[in-house]
């Protein structure tokens, strides 16, 4: 069994699939850090509830 030089398109793919994989790879770290400025921010408060839980249907 002789060893088979790599065919074109696997190097093709390869190169696809690493430019995919930067790009999820920035994706994620842009969610992460717009997240994190949020969070960080001085004036984060918790979204308030709309109408308390005990009369919410009552007008």
């Amino acid at each position: 069994m002789t060893i088979k030089a790599e065919h074109e398109i696997h190097t093709r793919r390869k190169s696809r699939n690493v430019g995919v994989g930067l790009m999820l790879a920035g994706f994620v770290v842009l969610v992460m850090a717009l997240t994190f400025v949020k969070i960080t921010q001085s004036n984060f408060e918790l979204p308030a509830a709309e109408g308390s839980a005990s009369g919410a249907g009552d007008q």
